[in-house]
């Protein structure tokens, strides 16, 4: 049997940190940016973790 390679676009989207979090970064970055504060942009700067109920979907995707 084969090896099974990991999805390149998932590699590309998440990072698995220390701990086996699985971090993302946030959506609604990429463009329109003019119509949202620079407090809304800000946040958006900072990635957060995956959720709970997604964390087993995206970690077959990387492993």
């Amino acid at each position: 049997m084969s090896k099974l390679k990991r999805k390149s676009a998932a590699k590309k989207r998440f990072k698995i940190t220390g701990k086996n979090k699985i971090k993302r970064s946030r959506a609604y970055r990429r463009h329109l940016l003019t119509k949202k504060s620079s407090k809304a942009k800000r946040q958006l700067r900072k990635g957060c973790y995956i959720a709970k109920s997604d964390e087993r979907r995206i970690a077959n995707l990387l492993r």
